[in-house]
């Protein structure tokens, strides 16, 4: 094998993977794998071209401040970059982005400012205006802004496009993207429209966004939606966007996203991010209403291990009613973790409280049942915990049974709802019992979350 002098050398040239598993119809289905590249996505190809060129025109010194508006993968992308060449790098993202993606870009140095995920482009909190104008007031700072720079599209133009065409050895009739800032679209057109001219473009848009009805319609509407999916999807038409050669789009759920990048892992062994989903949806449905063999390229934009906690947490995916559970009309409904499937974490009374402590932390929950066998005779909190330790740090090796709560609010599982908040109004957790049999825990989030879900 080749060796490499740095990681960016290693960006592109992803491989091509004829999809076995899938139900493609007619079609023959290709995964175009950017999950390879050393960043985890296709946005790795933009980083390094729109820093390059920039340099290359002279407006960028050294140790300058690159400041960008991004979802994410373009942040990881740049960061990537700027970790290589010497530059301070200054990212405002929305705040629905994925805790991985955050934790990679602090952990590459760059510097992330979050804003809100619920305004759109003109508000002074949306993340693209907040950058721009962060960039304008920051001295010697340069904006890459993705959406506007001619750069982004050239990547795909100069770079994906040929490579994609020369991987399929010239042979496929249609490809499937996202648009985000519209880069890889509006690039895969240019090359396409001269290459092969045969080749239908088809957009793959998140449920919320302008774009599809754009397309599909001709309308250009003035209201968005939200969608829980990152990195693709617009309320606006970004500047550098070309729609023309655009045949066909798919508005897809966060839903039906979730559970297709979930379906690609369980069937292809390939472990994509949530827009992979969207554009695997999308593609899907294309090559199932063909008429006639086609041979169909998609994207897998990024890799999955961005959304660990989110669309692979088989929780937050219950949480956000995304996956189906068993309807029993009583408190049942309501326990996120229930104990007879062994979902529900637990610990023992001779257990240490250091044990529960890490117990609490690696699963993200504030209070475990104790438990002796099958049968439920306390409750450890953090707050318990606290106060315990405060002022004697040694107790933590002390037993679980020092300080757990024995009273125990417990509640039948065929009670009404109501019961519970009578138990919140204590600052307790309802323990549901069926007779002598410990089911599970209800917290006031679980509540919460139960009344979201039915309100949708």
């Amino acid at each position: 094998m080749t060796v490499h002098s740095n990681v960016l050398e290693l960006i592109g040239e992803t491989p091509i993977v004829r999809a076995q598993h899938l139900d493609t119809g007619l079609c023959e289905l290709y995964l175009k794998l950017e999950c390879m590249n050393p960043g985890g996505s296709i946005k790795d190809r933009i980083g390094l071209k729109m820093i390059e060129a920039a340099e290359a025109r002279g407006e960028l010194q050294p140790g300058a401040t690159l400041v960008e508006g991004t979802a994410g993968n373009t942040g990881i992308g740049l960061a990537l970059v700027a970790q290589q060449k010497g530059y301070r790098l200054l990212l405002v993202v929305p705040d629905k982005m994925s805790r991985e993606k955050i934790f990679n870009l602090r952990a590459m140095g760059a510097e992330v400012l979050l804003t809100r995920s619920d305004v759109a482009k003109g508000h002074p909190e949306y993340y693209q205006d907040m950058a721009a104008r962060i960039a304008a007031q920051t001295p010697g700072a340069y904006f890459v802004n993705q959406f506007g720079n001619p750069d982004n599209p050239a990547a795909h133009e100069h770079g994906t496009g040929p490579e994609i065409w020369r991987q399929m050895d010239q042979d496929m009739d249609a490809i499937v993207f996202g648009c985000g800032s519209s880069g890889t679209m509006t690039g895969l057109s240019r090359f396409f429209a001269k290459a092969a001219p045969h080749v239908e473009l088809v957009l793959a848009d998140p449920v919320g966004s302008i774009l599809t009805q754009y397309i599909n319609e001709g309308v250009l509407s003035t209201k968005s939606g939200s969608w829980l999916v990152e990195g693709i999807g617009e309320d606006f038409l970004p500047d550098i966007s070309d729609f023309t050669r655009v045949t066909k789009a798919y508005a897809v759920s966060d839903k039906d996203s979730f559970l297709a990048g979930r379906e690609l892992l369980m069937k292809e062994g390939v472990l994509g991010g949530s827009s992979s989903g969207t554009l695997l949806t999308a593609a899907l449905r294309y090559c199932r209403e063909q008429t006639t063999a086609k041979k169909v390229v998609v994207f897998v934009c990024d890799t999955g291990n961005k959304y660990l906690s989110k669309m692979y947490n088989d929780y937050w995916m219950l949480d956000n009613g995304f996956l189906e559970r068993p309807v029993h009309g009583d408190l049942r409904d309501l326990i996120l973790r229930p104990y007879a499937q062994r979902d529900t974490v637990v610990v023992a009374p001779t257990d240490s409280l250091q044990m529960a402590y890490q117990r609490m932390k690696m699963y993200d929950v504030s209070q475990l049942p104790v438990m002796v066998g099958d049968e439920i005779v306390g409750i450890v909190d953090e707050s318990d915990v606290l106060m315990h330790v405060f002022g004697q740090d040694k107790r933590f090796q002390e037993p679980v049974s020092t300080g757990m709560v024995s009273k125990l609010d417990k509640l039948e599982v065929t009670s009404p709802m109501a019961a519970l908040l009578p138990v919140f109004d204590r600052g307790h957790v309802a323990i549901v019992m069926d007779g002598a049999k410990f089911l599970g825990l209800i917290t006031r989030i679980d509540l919460l979350n139960y009344l979201r879900r039915r309100a949708q």
